[in-house]
């Protein structure tokens, strides 16, 4: 899987939304119980699971913030076309 990462995401509507789920992240709940909970997605039955991708697969925004994490890191919140994200890499 060389060039390939695996995140999770959580996707939000509203960006005071995003915070909350942030405040609640730091405060040691679940990313994957919290996606089940909010996302707006798709991958919320995956936990925000969505599996593992490459360059120029995501919209740009999503792919420069995912990439830029460690293993395990959860990112801030990424505005795109789609929404407010909240990335954690597992990859």
């Amino acid at each position: 899987m060389a060039g390939k990462i695996r995140c999770a995401h959580i996707l939000l509507e509203k960006h005071s939304k995003a915070l909350e789920v942030l405040d609640k992240l730091a405060k040691g709940e679940s990313f994957a119980k919290l996606a089940e909970q909010y996302s707006i997605d798709g991958s919320r039955k995956r936990g925000g699971d969505l599996g593992f991708f490459g360059k120029g697969m995501m919209v740009k925004e999503f792919e420069n913030a995912a990439f830029a994490l460690e293993k395990g890191q959860v990112s801030g919140i990424v505005k795109t076309q789609f929404g407010y994200h909240i990335i954690k890499r597992l990859e």
